[in-house]
């Protein structure tokens, strides 16, 4: 279909941008891999598009004092082939791996899938499970949101009105074990169920600090604490899969809709789980 009419305008400015968006029925354009199908379908019709793609800046990737930082305008592709990043959040490069198809990964940006919040992406998953927190600049200045207080709902977060993600902040895995798994029909489909998870190991061998989150099969990323629970303390040769899929099934309360019923995907995330764990063993602490 083709898209509805609308005024285009490209900033070179945030504070241009943030001026722009605070006119009437105005949308922020950034890689359009999200916003633009929506328009084609007619599920959203804005009046103004702001496209901040010349605004400088927002493509920087930065790692100082264990921290990674991506501007909002970094696109999947140069996540993908960041050897920055491949030694300092291995994660994320593997969860990267799995958005879509490379078409779409090298448009797509961070900062539009944060904003969008889709529950089926892989960025939203991996922020929760890494402590992230999001940069926001808008009418009342800069903020930064903990990712947990950002994601309030499907497809909804806590950016105010003219307000743009401007870059996510989260932790190096320095020394920590990491796993990626997520199920889609065909490749570059929307996940049906996904875990992503990092441990350290203690010198007794013991995991210790484990996070893990659920995605795509739950209405927002969760991260599945009881789970967690049954990790740290354990080695990860002794652990006992039907304790951990009896403990995910017990937190989480799965999507029924036309693709997989509520049953199907309970059962599929506990799959995702071992194989993600399974990664983790098998590999060394990241750099």
């Amino acid at each position: 279909m083709k898209l509805p009419a609308f005024d285009y305008a490209r900033p070179a400015s945030l504070s241009e941008a943030i001026a722009l968006l605070q006119g009437d029925d105005a949308k922020l354009l950034a890689g359009g891999q999200s916003l633009l199908p929506m328009m084609a379908f007619r599920l959203a019709a804005p009046r103004l598009l702001v496209d901040i793609g010349r605004v400088p800046g927002l493509d920087q990737i930065t790692v100082e004092d264990g921290i990674v930082t991506l501007g909002a305008g970094v696109r999947w592709q140069q996540i993908e082939t960041s050897a920055l990043l491949a030694a300092a959040h291995p994660l994320l490069v593997e969860a990267i791996s799995h958005v879509a198809h490379l078409q779409i990964r090298s448009r797509g940006t961070i900062g539009g899938s944060l904003a969008h919040a889709d529950p089926a992406a892989e960025l939203p998953a991996v922020a929760l499970a890494c402590d992230a927190r999001i940069v926001a600049v808008g009418p009342a200045g800069e903020r930064e949101i903990a990712i947990g207080d950002f994601l309030t709902g499907p497809l909804e977060t806590a950016l105010c009105a003219a307000e743009i993600v401007t870059a996510i902040k989260m932790p190096t895995l320095a020394g920590r074990r990491y796993g990626f798994a997520e199920f889609a029909r065909r490749p570059g489909d929307f996940a049906l169920a996904g875990v992503c998870l990092h441990y350290a190991v203690d010198e007794a061998g013991q995991i210790t600090g484990s996070r893990v989150v659920a995605f795509a099969a739950v209405e927002m990323p969760q991260r599945l604490v009881a789970v967690e629970g049954r990790l740290d303390g354990r080695r990860a040769d002794d652990l006992n899969s039907s304790e951990l899929r009896t403990a995910l099934a017990g937190e989480v309360d799965c999507v029924d809709d036309l693709n997989a019923d509520r049953a199907y995907r309970t059962a599929l995330l506990g799959v995702m789980l071992e194989d993600a764990l399974a990664q983790a063993r098998d590999r060394k602490g990241a750099a």
